[in-house]
């Protein structure tokens, strides 16, 4: 059996936007590829409106890609088998307060994926089934009768990740599952995720912005600027020794709570503005911010290269 869970080769996402009489694509995510191994964390992170959301997304096929292909434990996802698939795949999604339905008490919201799967016999197992999940996620029996809005927002990610674990999934998409708690219930959510991978062996594609989470679960961390994935490396190898531009600058302005190391550092502020996603740069979509951009840089975009000890960059210069 392979290692490799999920496999992602050249995917892209591009949504039709008019600009004026015309219609342009958007390139959300342009030709990204990585995998994520059996019961791995991998990291994906970048500022907002770089398209993490978008490749999350778009793996589980809740977007129809434009280009490129998804393989799960060895099998190509289709239109045909996504539904099939969907109990092997999950995800997380960013928002507690809309990603619940607010009609549904919490027994019926962790539910709903067993009755769509038709995973229990009969009401007996059923209830059994959920309250066995409340419980894994740190949720009281007491709490199945109740409505999403009777809880606080760490209460409520709980339920969307026992609804994720009701199929028994191998994979879960966590698109930014802490962003909208408090710093103090984020570390609770955070230790809960890394306690369901040692117990049950699933894995995750970790979406985040915050360097600190993604470097704290992550196995591995990809980095994402403008669609595309610049820079792929071991957790502890990105962070001591980051290669290309835009991850160091990301890294610089991670807060260290050491006042003698934070006077000690040099932050890399970048210049300009990010890019219109509808107006690419030529070449790399870096260069128009990068301090160490050639002409190269302008006609040529680089392709992620290994640098050795399997990380990976795309950068002319680094």
């Amino acid at each position: 059996m392979s290692e490799t869970l999920v496999e992602v080769k050249n995917l892209k996402q591009y949504f039709p936007v008019r600009a004026g009489f015309k219609t342009v694509p958007l390139k959300a995510v342009d030709d990204v590829s990585f995998e994520v191994g059996r019961g791995e964390t991998l990291g994906l992170v970048g500022e907002s409106g770089c398209g993490k959301t978008t490749v999350g997304r778009t793996v589980l096929r809740l977007y129809e890609p434009t280009a490129g292909e998804v393989r799960f434990d060895g099998e190509l996802v289709t239109d045909k088998n996504i539904t099939a698939m969907r109990k092997q795949m999950q995800m997380v999604f960013q928002d507690p307060y809309s990603s619940l339905d607010p009609r549904m008490t919490v027994e019926d919201i962790i539910g709903e994926p067993l009755d769509v799967h038709h995973l229990c016999a009969n009401r007996k197992e059923r209830r059994e089934k959920i309250l066995e999940l409340m419980s894994f996620v740190g949720l009281n029996a007491e709490h199945a009768r109740r409505y999403a809005h009777e809880f606080s927002g760490g209460q409520r990610q709980r339920i969307g990740i026992a609804r994720a674990l009701a199929v028994d999934p191998k994979f879960i998409v966590c698109d930014e599952p802490v962003s909208a708690l408090d710093v103090s219930i984020q570390a609770q959510v955070i230790n809960m995720f890394e306690e369901l991978q040692e117990k049950l062996g699933v894995a995750y594609l970790f979406i985040a912005h915050d360097l600190l989470v993604v470097h704290h679960i992550s196995r591995r961390i990809a980095v994402m600027y403008l669609g595309k994935i610049v820079e792929v490396a071991d957790s502890d190898e990105l962070n001591g020794h980051p290669v290309h531009p835009y991850t160091e600058s990301l890294l610089s302005a991670v807060p260290i709570p050491d006042p003698d190391v934070t006077r000690a550092r040099k932050r890399i502020l970048l210049e300009g503005d990010v890019p219109s996603p509808l107006h690419m740069p030529t070449g790399c979509a870096f260069r128009t911010r990068c301090r160490f951009a050639t002409e190269q840089c302008a006609h040529e975009c680089p392709a992620l290269t290994d640098r050795g000890g399997g990380h990976f960059v795309a950068c002319w210069n680094k």
